[in-house]
């Protein structure tokens, strides 16, 4: 592990242009479960699959056990960053990072101070009227009886996430492509590589450092340069500039 984590902090000093893509497993040390794991949502049981209350289809016919579930389940508001999202803003302050790519609605990087986020699958953080397009913040939606209605309109607001059943936005999509196409290094952490289409982005890299930090194995094992199978704060503790 110490030759691993030696050849990873080599590379980020000989590298200018870092991207970071990372998951759910980013956010489990600051107390946000994720979806796959033991203790993960699709582990637990619920009336239905929360793969199914959180799709579109299911927002639309049954708001009210749906909005249960999210500010339930998905609102995590007193969490705060852990070594990973604060090493990551380091090393863009640093000049090394360009952009941290994430699935991940929990707007964590930012409040740890990465400036450049792309978020695939949208923010908990920013809500808005389905009617007038009016924009709530996540207290809003959390305080709110019920479903979330806006003061202006009556109209229903909604999180602006990707629910199962919805496309990913093109430009948040396309700009992942082209930092990762343009990368000298990519960091993948703390996913699975199983949600498609952001799985699919690993593809468009084309370097010769590409590092894998995750818990567990991936599809994508075999094809990383370095691969540290270990939880990504304590990897990520260990990097030096």
């Amino acid at each position: 592990m110490d030759e691993k984590i030696a050849k990873l902090n080599d590379w980020i000093r000989e590298s200018q242009n870092i991207v970071f893509f990372g998951g759910a497993g980013v956010s489990t040390e600051s107390g946000i479960p994720d979806f796959r794991s033991t203790d993960g949502l699709y582990n637990q049981t619920y009336k239905y699959p929360p793969e199914v209350i959180v799709s579109h289809t299911f927002y639309e016919e049954r708001p009210e056990e749906f909005f249960d579930f999210y500010k339930s389940r998905m609102l995590y508001l007193d969490a705060k960053p852990n070594a990973a999202h604060l090493k990551l803003a380091e090393l863009e302050r640093a000049g090394k990072l360009r952009a941290v790519i994430t699935q991940n609605i929990d707007g964590l990087h930012q409040a740890a101070g990465s400036k450049n986020v792309l978020e695939l699958h949208g923010s908990v953080l920013r809500n808005y009227c389905e009617n007038c397009g009016k924009a709530f913040d996540v207290h809003y939606v959390k305080d709110a009886p019920g479903v979330p209605v806006c003061d202006a309109c009556g109209g229903r607001v909604k999180p602006d996430v990707v629910l199962y059943e919805e496309s990913l936005d093109y430009d948040v999509l396309q700009a992942a492509v082209n930092y990762i196409a343009n990368a000298d290094m990519l960091i993948i952490g703390g996913t699975s590589l199983v949600v498609y289409p952001a799985a699919g982005l690993v593809r468009y890299y084309n370097g010769h450092k590409l590092v894998l930090v995750n818990k567990s194995g991936t599809s994508v094992d075999d094809r990383a340069d370095l691969v540290i199978h270990d939880a990504i704060g304590k990897v990520f503790s260990q990097i030096t500039l």
